[in-house]
């Protein structure tokens, strides 16, 4: 469906909505993404435009460029890129060595960043100026802050090339506007080359005509594509999914649109096949709508496994484990504050690993991915990073939050009736607290951190060892004062507890009703003639079991959320240490320890009281499901509810 009459049916649709609008949210699953609000309207660019004039400060020197700055060359290529961009990746070495070699010939080129420090830390100004450093950028790399440069370019994503030429008219003139090449990052088979912008470039230095057929620049959604092929060539069937969400006035969440893409026949150059679905409520487009959400709800189901559990949980604690035992002493302070966050984590990733995320083993049995789940898992680590996995930015990276330095959490909810962000924040000021207190008893200064070589090894392999693959990104820590030790023990804290019990415990309870939460597609959507539709509108049930997960894999499935939403016998929850007072012989931090379990008990009798307030209607609702997921304590089994001090099961 064109987005003009996407608006418009969206807009009619609105109306028959009662309430007001105060938000609109986006889920996307086209590249494993989380859900995110958006935040820039683009007036869109056509060839013929002009360059638009900027004033725009460059982290690395200091100096403010503008466009009056490059009319002395015949052609300008401006480039919109940013540090954390899958794709930006993937090309940054190529685009240095493209650029050096055309700048040589008269191009003047510049590059910017308009993405918000506040969602992604790792774009900021600071980062901005190592990137350029890192890498050796031979042009400006300039930050807008207030992403108007990039609404006047109507940049959109990242990376976005522009191709200007003088024609003795001001100011330059958009002869391209497109890809880089054909390459993309998980398709090794095509490589990089520059291709397209290297003939646009050449042109016009040349005084050439650029043709005005141009393949598209990047879309996020591309990432996901490979995968797609790879599934459906299988017996599984899926799409990339994207959902329209409306933020009601009364605090709930109302599905508008859901499109389901596939990739192009031909070639993921070509853009995506795509196909938009609204809410109805009667005959055989009502049943088509619900098939519409259950492809949504498969991809969660998958992504939830893969990245929300395993990956962002599980997968990633364990070089801090193996990085902590090899180089801090069991009497150093830190081991000693990290060891109840680690307790039977690598035992339980050793059975997950001959279990659950093997080859052919339950999650590659009965979910979406498939024998490419864990290539999938790892894709997206490629993105993770570590110093976003603190809640507070956690929610300002998926738009669901602002910052605002007046709240006590400096920031501000978009949805105010969100029980895991409200309940979340909560838990991570006490554990916060409890770290600040805790670290700067036994570091008195900054000079002490940086003295520490114990710590200083363990960091070392963390970054360069046990992360790896993700050593060179600008984002690590560099831990030289007590404001990032702190930072870097209260997100492994939260990540083994808080997050970890979010994502496992309630798996069963929302998820254990597996027709109502699918793991598995087996059909695409049925189109209209076909006697798959036919059989849509006289057996909805039936054919909705032929689409969805098969009986065993449905019996599988139930049976593995039941065991991993259980708590042990034995458990050890957060505040609770199991050797008592024995852990340290310094009265202040024991002090402290106990004023922060009794922080976490005044916060569940508060969580409580939330949960019986009928005004929010995310926790009381026609369901009356109070979300109880984050009340720190609980007994034994199936209960829905406690937060472990570890990753245990």
């Amino acid at each position: 469906m064109h987005m003009l009459l996407l608006g418009i049916a969206l807009l009619e649709y609105l109306k028959s909505i009662s309430g007001t609008a105060v938000g609109l949210l986006m889920q996307d699953y086209g590249c494993w993404l989380s859900m995110k609000a958006a935040r820039i309207e683009s007036k869109g660019v056509t060839l013929g435009f002009r360059a638009p004039q900027f004033q725009l400060p460059e982290p690395l020197t200091g100096k403010v460029w503008a466009l009056e700055d490059f009319e002395a060359h015949p052609a300008l290529l401006v480039m919109f890129i940013c540090n954390h961009c899958p794709f930006v990746k993937y090309l940054k070495k190529d685009i240095v060595k493209l650029t050096k070699f055309y700048m040589k010939k008269g191009l003047a080129v510049v590059a910017i960043s308009s993405n918000s420090a506040a969602t992604h830390p790792q774009d900021g100004p600071e980062f901005m100026a190592e990137d350029a450093k890192l890498f050796g950028y031979p042009f400006p790399y300039l930050y807008d802050e207030s992403q108007e440069v990039a609404r006047d370019f109507g940049a959109v994503c990242t990376p976005e090339f522009y191709v200007f030429k003088k024609d003795g008219r001001r100011p330059f003139e958009l002869v391209y506007h497109g890809q880089f090449d054909d390459s993309r990052p998980s398709n090794n088979n095509i490589p990089v080359t520059g291709r397209d912008l290297s003939l646009a470039i050449d042109r016009v230095l040349s005084g050439q005509l650029v043709p005005s057929e141009q393949k598209p620049r990047y879309l996020a959604i591309e990432l996901g594509y490979p995968f797609l092929r790879k599934i459906n060539a299988t017996d599984t069937k899926t799409y990339a999914t994207r959902t329209i969400i409306f933020l009601q006035n009364d605090g709930t969440l109302k599905p508008l649109a859901i499109e389901l893409s596939k990739p192009h026949p031909q070639a993921d150059s070509f853009g995506p096949v795509s196909k938009v679905y609204m809410p109805v409520s009667e005959g055989v487009e009502a049943s088509i709508w619900f098939l519409a959400k259950a492809f949504v709800v498969v991809n969660d189901a998958t992504h939830h496994q893969l990245c929300s559990q395993w990956l962002n949980t599980h997968a990633v604690v364990e070089p801090f484990i193996i990085a902590t035992n090899r180089h801090l002493s069991v009497v150093h302070p830190i081991h000693k504050l990290l060891l109840p966050h680690y307790r039977d984590t690598m035992n339980i990733n050793v059975l997950a690993r001959n279990v659950l995320v093997n080859a052919e083993g339950i999650i590659e049995s009965t979910f979406l991915g498939g024998a490419y789940s864990v290539e999938m898992s790892s894709f997206v680590y490629k993105d993770w990073v570590f110093t976003e996995q603190g809640l507070p930015h956690d929610l300002l990276k998926r738009g669901v939050a602002v910052e605002d330095p007046t709240s006590p959490q400096c920031l501000h909810l978009l949805i105010e009736d969100y029980p895991y962000a409200v309940d979340g924040l909560d838990i991570w000021v006490a554990i916060k607290l409890w770290v600040e207190e805790y670290v700067n008893f036994y570091y008195k200064s900054d000079a002490a951190i940086v003295q520490d070589s114990e710590l200083q090894a363990f960091w070392k392999e963390v970054v360069e060892v046990g992360h790896g693959d993700l050593k060179n990104a600008t984002w690590w820590f560099k831990m030289q004062n007590r404001v990032e030790l702190i930072e870097a023990c209260a997100i492994l804290i939260w990540i083994a507890s808080a997050l970890h019990a979010a994502v496992n415990f309630g798996q069963y309870p929302y998820g254990g009703y597996i027709l109502n939460r699918p793991t598995k597609s087996r059909r695409l959507m049925p189109e209209k003639g076909s006697a798959e539709y036919d059989e849509v509108s006289k057996n909805f049930q039936k054919a909705y079991l032929k689409t969805i997960t098969p009986k065993n894999d449905a019996l599988t499935d139930l049976t593995i959320l039941e065991v991993l939403s259980r708590h042990a016998s034995d458990e050890q929850y957060l505040g609770q240490r199991n050797e008592g007072e024995l852990w340290t012989s310094d009265s202040l931090p024991l002090e402290s320890f106990k004023r922060f379990g009794r922080k976490l008990a005044e916060i569940e009798q508060k969580l409580i009281g939330r949960n019986n307030d009928e005004s929010l209607r995310n926790r009381y609702g026609p369901v009356k499901m109070p979300y109880t997921l984050l009340y720190p304590s609980s007994e034994e089994g199936l209960t829905c509810r406690g937060i472990p001090n570890s990753i245990s099961i």
